[in-house]
């Protein structure tokens, strides 16, 4: 079981899609790019999240990824969006980790 960092329902984690975070550009930066983890597979802290729009909306609304992926500074969730825009169902190969040198 797993909670939706959007809606805070607890349901079986292959009902939400887990999301890592990634750093942007130099070390020093304080941007964060969230990447969806299709496979469950790419390294670093998770957080769970239901692969729709409205709960996307409400976690940026809370702040609810920084808190759950224990970062501070900006979180870019463009590629969430994306990945939720084209329909998680057709998404079948896994995205490119970024630069998570820290």
């Amino acid at each position: 079981m797993r909670t939706c960092v959007g809606c805070k329902e607890r349901v079986p984690a292959v009902d939400l899609l887990r999301v890592v975070v990634g750093r942007t550009g130099d070390s020093d930066s304080s941007e964060f790019v969230i990447v969806p983890d299709v496979h469950r597979r790419l390294p670093g802290r998770g957080a769970w999240l239901h692969p729709v729009s409205e709960c996307l909306v409400n976690a940026e609304r809370r702040r609810a990824f920084g808190r759950a992926l224990r970062v501070q500074g900006v979180v870019d969730v463009t590629a969430v969006e994306a990945f939720i825009g084209n329909g998680a169902e057709a998404h079948t190969e896994e995205p490119v980790a970024p630069n998570t040198e820290q």
